[in-house]
């Protein structure tokens, strides 16, 4: 299409008499005068007007928005995308995409659903003055000549196409890398829903002892693409908190669109520096990124499960509400099995087959009325530096929410882990910085018929104050890297939880006496910061006796954890456990297009028969599963199993 139908194409299709619109058509004829003759005059489009993430029939510049290169919004101007060096190519759609991920609630609702406020643009801005024109003219001038280079800080952020921004009341120009986006209908992948078999690979570690294969740091992250105001794939930026005394903690966030309509979804990483932290909370927004939509370009296979039959995995294994939540809950339904829904492919590493697993179960933020049979969360999901790395993850984040809540809902007393015992200077230093806050901090041995270690951690406030209890958990198959995790975690809430705490007291008061108000995951944790929950949590207060680590690890250090230096290994065992206890292990991949990139893979593992964690206490699966009852007797801590009068039936801890 030549310039000149392009532009008549949108003249008749855009909107007219908006203050924005014409403005647009200003801009563009003083691109085209400005000129040099021959190249056709830029594409101008603008932001902010047409929803970039639905429908393309409702946007009237969908046929020229790819190919645009100056965007007019109602603040700024953005030029781009240029340069690169040609190995993530991204058009003007994923631009449009990526800035409308990061407006604000209302602005997105107001575009995407129609129901938010709209708020109207002024009949007399956005004010194109001379100035405004000729600093876009030069801009964009700068840009198609070649004369502008890309300033990211990283070859990561370098090598990918750049936005500038041009604020139109400063004239203030910055430069932003933007990665394409994989759901662009324009230059996304696209791809057949098809089996993904799965052969973990052999993965020598650099340390026998390790878990990770490389440092979060290595691996080459496009910082600046993935949180910035304009194309940020994870936000619109990172903070810290200075004042934590505890750790340097590094986090952002960005509204995804899921269940519920729009959620605020925060990614963090919590170490002893900022610049560790911050590497870590870029792993864990990519993680999540991955895990909330399918962005892989593959569709979804839309059937029944009475149609798929065993090329299907039951659902019903991973646990349903009881029968009252579906009576009284409007966002969920029973499952049906005469319903179609969606469905995507995970591989069976107990079977050595491919195995359809419902999307639901796979993507905790995406779903649609036919499935919504029960909200999942991030439980199961993991990046890694390989997908046996990923795997291996989230296995380990599986078997510790199964063992958490078997010892929390089965009311199982542990055996309390002497800290003094603990080798390395990290569980000494953890201890005295809780300290320094008021509390006192316990570590438990929480395995309960799985042999991969698992601890529970628990910070006491010494006074008896608001933000009384803080717990936490980890695995890991070295037991001194697990009571670091689960005190970590611990560590990283205590700080707050008393504000927290005082700030919410009648309204927790109000959950302690009526466990239905107990709605949210943040719930579930500030719940136990009231000195009144105390007597639900005496069992972790009347251990069954404290015990050396050397002592309480001795048979798993002997003959349990593998020593060969090979990740796969230690997989292996894992999936071993597993299966030994009955249960299927199936590997769902998630990895994005930029994650793949960078190096990384996300899976999401489903352990159909394991305890899944939950939040909100009328959405619980874990007190109505058949391992609840028969773990512990299983591993030999009772003669029969549990029974429904024994089931502590109150809400869990779990931050």
């Amino acid at each position: 299409m030549t310039g000149t139908a392009t532009q008549t194409v949108r003249a008749a299709a855009a909107p007219d008499g908006t203050a924005l619109e014409e403005a647009r058509r200003r801009l563009e004829r003083a691109l085209a005068a400005a000129a040099a003759p021959g190249p056709a005059a830029p594409y101008v489009v603008t932001l902010g007007v047409h929803d970039a993430l639905g429908p393309r029939t409702g946007d009237p510049f969908a046929g020229v928005r790819p190919a645009a290169t100056v965007h007019l919004g109602a603040q700024a101007v953005l030029v781009g995308p240029w340069g690169g060096d040609g190995t993530a190519p991204a058009c003007g759609q994923c631009l449009a995409m990526r800035w409308q991920r990061l407006r604000s609630k209302s602005e997105r609702d107001a575009l995407e659903t129609g129901t938010g406020p709209r708020t109207p643009v002024s009949a007399r801005w956005p004010r194109l003055s001379p100035y405004v024109l000729d600093a876009v003219a030069a801009l964009h001038a700068a840009v198609a000549g070649g004369e502008a280079r890309a300033p990211g800080a990283v070859a990561a952020d370098r090598a990918l196409p750049q936005v500038s921004r041009l604020d139109l009341e400063t004239l203030q120009v910055r430069t932003y890398p933007l990665a394409a986006d994989p759901l662009c209908p324009d230059c996304g992948p696209r791809a057949a829903a098809a089996p993904a078999p799965f052969t973990p690979a052999s993965r020598p570690k650099p340390d026998p002892d390790a878990q990770r294969l490389r440092k979060a740091s290595s691996y080459p992250v496009p910082r600046e693409a993935l949180a910035n105001p304009v194309t940020g794939v994870l936000g619109g930026g990172t903070w810290i908190n200075v004042t934590s005394p505890t750790t340097a903690p590094v986090a952002g966030s960005v509204f995804m669109r899921g269940y519920a309509g729009l959620t605020d979804v925060t990614w963090s990483g919590q170490a002893n520096s900022f610049s560790a932290s911050r590497d870590l909370a870029f792993l864990e927004g990519l993680e999540r990124y991955a895990g909330t939509h399918r962005r892989t370009g593959a569709e979804a296979l839309t059937a029944s499960y009475a149609e798929l039959g065993d090329r299907a995995l039951d659902p019903a294994e991973c646990g349903f509400y009881p029968p009252e939540t579906y009576r009284d809950d409007p966002l969920v339904s029973p499952f049906d099995p005469e319903r179609p829904i969606p469905w995507v492919y995970g591989h069976s590493l107990r079977d050595d087959r491919p195995v359809l697993v419902p999307a639901r179960l796979a993507y905790y933020s995406a779903g649609l009325a036919a499935d919504n049979f029960v909200f999942e969360c991030s439980n199961g999901c993991a990046i890694g530096g390989c997908p046996e790395e990923a795997l291996l993850g989230a296995l380990l984040e599986l078997i510790e929410r199964d063992a958490f809540l078997l010892a929390w809902y089965g009311g199982q007393r542990l055996t309390e882990i002497d800290l003094d015992s603990v080798p390395g200077p990290a569980v000494r230093m953890m201890v005295d910085r809780a300290a320094l806050q008021g509390y006192d901090v316990h570590a438990f041995d929480n395995r309960i018929d799985l042999a991969v270690p698992v601890v529970t951690g628990l910070a006491v406030r010494r006074d008896g104050g608001p933000g009384l209890y803080s717990f936490g958990a980890g695995a890991a198959l070295d037991p001194a890297s697990a009571v670091e995790a689960a005190l970590s975690e611990v560590l990283t809430y205590i700080p707050h939880l008393p504000r927290q705490v005082a700030e919410r007291r009648g309204e927790l008061e109000a959950m302690s006496r009526d466990f239905r108000k107990v709605l949210h995951l943040k719930d579930h944790a500030q719940l136990y910061g009231l000195p009144e929950m105390a007597p639900h949590a005496r069992s972790y207060r009347e251990p069954l006796g404290v015990r050396p680590m050397a002592e309480l690890y001795a048979g798993w250090e002997a003959g349990g954890r593998p020593r060969t230096g090979d990740l796969r290994d230690d997989l292996l065992l894992c999936v071993r456990e597993l299966t030994d206890a009955g249960h299927d292990v199936v590997v769902v991949d998630q990895t994005t297009p930029e994650q793949r990139r960078m190096g990384l893979s996300t899976v999401c593992a489903v352990v159909p028969g394991l305890l899944p964690i939950d939040f909100g206490w009328s959405r619980q699966r874990a007190p109505y599963m058949p391992r609840l009852r028969t773990a512990a007797m299983r591993a030999g801590l009772r003669d029969t199993p549990l029974a429904d009068a024994e089931v502590r039936l109150v809400p869990h801890p779990f931050p």
